[in-house]
C-alpha cells in the first residue's frame, strides 16, 4: 500500500497540473548571513498538489496560513512523504503555538524528523533557536528506503498540562506545558528544513 501511495505521488509530481499554493498559504524562509552559504537564496517551491501539497527547498521554510489558528487542548497531525533526500541530514516537520510569522519576533514551536531517523523538539524565539529536545534517535521514524523514500506521520497531541510528541502512533517525548512548551495556542503548519523534497499530506487539527 505504501509503495502504491509514494508511486502515485511520484505520478503526481511528475504532471504540472497543480501548481498553486494552497489558498490563504505563505511561507517564511530562514535568512542566511554567510554569503558563501548554497542556501543563501529565497528560492522554495510550495504548490498545492493533490492529496496535499508539495514543497521543494533551497533554504529552510516555515509554510503555514495565518488563519489556521489552534487553542486549548487538540491534535495536529500530518504525514510527510520524503520523495528526495537532501546531501545531509535535514528535518521536516510540525509547527504550532505560532505567533507573528510575518515579523521579527516570530515566536513558534516545532517537532521535526530527520532522514537518518531521529527527530528533534524546538522553540523558535526571534532569531534564536532553542533545544527542547535535542536530536535524538528513535525507531519510530522511518528511514528512506533504496530509492531514496520514506513516510513518516508526525502528530502533536496538546492536551491540557503536557504536550505528547507521536510518530507513527508511538509516543516518542512528552513536555510539560510550562517554560518553552508553554504556549501551545496560535498557528500550525508545517516546516521543511533546506534541501529537501517533501509532499505533505492530511495535514489538519483535530479537537
Amino acid at each position: 500500500m505504501r509503495r502504491f501511495i509514494l508511486a502515485a505521488l511520484a505520478l503526481a509530481i511528475a504532471t504540472p497540473a497543480f501548481a498553486q499554493a494552497p489558498e490563504g498559504w505563505t511561507f517564511r524562509v530562514d535568512p542566511s548571513r554567510n554569503p558563501s552559504d548554497p542556501d543563501r537564496s529565497n528560492e522554495v517551491a510550495f504548490a498545492k498538489m493533490e492529496p496535499g501539497f508539495h514543497v521543494t527547498t533551497g533554504p529552510a521554510a516555515v509554510l503555514y496560513n495565518a488563519k489556521n489558528v489552534a487553542t486549548g487542548t487538540y491534535t495536529l497531525k500530518g504525514t510527510f512523504h520524503l520523495m528526495k533526500p537532501s546531501s545531509h541530514n535535514n528535518y521536516y516537520g510540525l509547527v504550532f503555538g505560532g505567533d507573528a510569522l510575518d515579523a521579527e519576533g516570530q515566536n513558534y514551536l516545532y517537532f521535526l524528523v530527520g532522514q537518518n531517523g531521529s527527530y528533534i523538539v524546538k522553540h523558535r524565539g526571534g532569531p534564536n533557536t532553542h533545544n527542547v529536545q535535542a536530536r535524538t534517535p528513535h525507531d519510530a521514524v522511518v528511514k528512506p528506503d533504496a530509492e531514496g523514500k520514506s513516510a513518516n506521520t508526525l502528530e502533536v497531541r496538546v492536551g491540557a498540562d503536557k504536550i505528547d510528541y507521536v510518530i507513527n502512533n508511538v509516543v516518542v517525548h512528552s513536555t510539560p506545558k510550562a517554560g518553552m512548551t508553554a504556549k501551545t495556542d496560535g498557528i500550525w503548519g508545517a516546516r521543511i528544513n533546506h534541501q529537501l523534497d517533501v509532499h505533505v499530506t492530511g495535514l489538519g487539527v483535530s479537537k
